[in-house]
């Protein structure tokens, strides 16, 4: 079962969070070398659309360490309120896992 975190956007303002994915049973960090991540945020579970794309980077592979980032520039045009989201991993073999599923609250930007 994937992880449940809320996460915080500031609009118009760089976003940056990291992920450690471990082992439920050992608690051990995972590798996950060769694997593709990727992520989107969605109004709903059911929205056609994705209302952003996460960018997503394997920055620590042997430890199963994972950057999600957008930049400011990308977070100023996304509307503020409440998003859904998950992060992805597709492995080398092919098979894909929910890592991590959860809510994004865009706050909105005050100083333009």
């Amino acid at each position: 079962m994937p992880s449940f975190i809320e996460l915080y956007v500031d609009q118009g303002a760089t976003f940056n969070h990291v992920i450690d994915i471990s082992d439920d049973l050992t608690n051990a960090n995972v590798n996950i070398a060769g694997s593709i991540v990727r992520s989107q945020m969605r109004r709903s579970y059911f929205s056609q659309n994705a209302s952003a794309n996460i960018t997503c980077t394997i920055t620590d592979a042997s430890n199963g360490q994972i950057g999600l980032a957008m930049t400011g520039d990308y977070t100023a045009d996304i509307k503020a309120g409440r998003y859904v989201f998950d992060v992805e991993l597709t492995s080398s073999s092919g098979s894909i896992q929910r890592l991590l599923e959860g809510i994004i609250t865009v706050t909105p930007r005050v100083t333009r």
